[in-house]
């Protein structure tokens, strides 16, 4: 992505934009804005579009927004080569209706940068960093922890973060993308209580073993010791510890280093040389590894051992949490019932999935 641009469609002169980030270069041409209103026009029932001109070397992602009786357009400007797929319909409609919120008060210039950023990430990242950042970002994290004791407004949100948890600035939309993204949790608005958020979706990494044993050339001894420990340590693995200890997370979630070898071990067998190229020649990190059961070495060989994944469930421990704290008057009944009727929908679906590996 390009930039990232904010317009405003004045009734009586036609296109005004406002803000765009990065702000050094120009505004597009008038006739430019005039046409991408003309395919929104044209594609009512669509509140989003897509426009490539023919004789630009960009492509633009259009969402039309209404506030206070007026439109506005959030515009994505990308290379025309690139794929303009970097984020759905339904949270760019979140990005642009909170921009538009925020035209008139000072936060709009970080808003507009923080959005950039937030769609930019995403481009540039797979699925997997992508779900790192909610153990990475300290904020990410936070909510994370918040939303699993069970359903909480926006406005409960937003004080937590910024009273409990001393962070003074929280652009709540923004940083919510990612978990809705994700399949992570739900927005709904509840009598009494406005905006409300939901986890539907709980969010942890485990180990697993590799999905086929590697391939030991000539190094028979090694075949065997490679699967007597494996089947020694899964038998014995203590997947709760683990996740509770954060021994996964530590050691390997939070260095990117590391990650980087698991993944790279996954499609072959490196040589101890390459590994330590890959983690930066640091040995002693390499011999934790082994240690702690992430990859085994054998002749000069390396292979993965622990494969680590992130796993997506269902958080039905919530309801046992939801009935305590309504005892305890921390939410209202309203807001009981609708997070026990989406957890409990799972429930009663047969062909319901419960965790998904990803």
């Amino acid at each position: 992505m390009e930039r990232i641009i904010l317009s405003h469609w004045n009734k009586q002169t036609g296109p005004e934009p406002i803000i765009q980030y990065p702000p050094e270069k120009p505004f597009p041409p008038k006739d430019l804005f005039l046409k991408i209103w003309a395919k929104h026009e044209l594609n009512k029932e669509n509140s989003l579009i897509e426009f490539t001109p023919k004789e630009d070397e960009n492509s633009f992602l259009s969402i039309i927004q209404e506030f206070e009786g007026e439109i506005y357009f959030l515009i994505l400007v990308y290379q025309y080569q690139n794929e303009s797929e970097t984020i759905s319909p339904d949270i760019l409609a979140i990005m642009s209706k909170n921009l538009v919120e925020l035209i008139n008060t000072n936060k709009i210039t970080r808003a507009i940068s923080e959005a950039y950023t937030t769609i930019k990430n995403y481009s540039k990242l797979d699925e997997e960093e992508n779900l790192i950042n909610f153990f990475q970002d300290k904020i990410k994290y936070t909510i994370l922890q918040i939303l699993r004791k069970g359903v909480i407004s926006k406005t409960e949100l937003t004080n937590k973060l910024r009273f409990d948890y001393g962070f003074s600035t929280v652009n709540i939309d923004l940083l919510l993308i990612s978990f809705i993204r994700e399949n992570l949790i739900v927005k709904e608005s509840v009598p009494g209580s406005k905006e409300c958020y939901f986890l539907i979706n709980d969010l942890s990494c485990i180990r697993i073993p590799p999905d086929h044993l590697p391939r030991f050339e000539n190094d028979l001894s090694g075949v065997k010791k490679y699967q007597d420990s494996l089947d020694e340590f899964y038998f014995n693995y203590d997947v709760i510890s683990d996740i509770e200890n954060k021994t996964i997370i530590q050691s390997v979630l939070l260095d990117r280093e590391v990650f980087t070898l698991i993944k790279n071990l996954r499609k072959k067998v490196l040589s101890v040389n390459d590994c330590l190229n890959v983690i930066n020649n640091n040995e002693e990190l390499f011999s934790e590894l082994i240690e702690k059961k992430f990859i085994f070495e054998s002749k000069g060989f390396v292979y993965i051992f622990s494969d680590v994944r992130f796993i997506k469930f269902k958080p039905y421990y919530i309801i046992e949490l939801l009935v305590k704290r309504y005892k305890n008057q921390e939410m209202s009944l309203n807001e009981d019932l609708a997070h026990l009727e989406l957890l409990s929908e799972d429930l009663k679906d047969s062909i319901s999935i419960e965790y998904e590996i990803v």
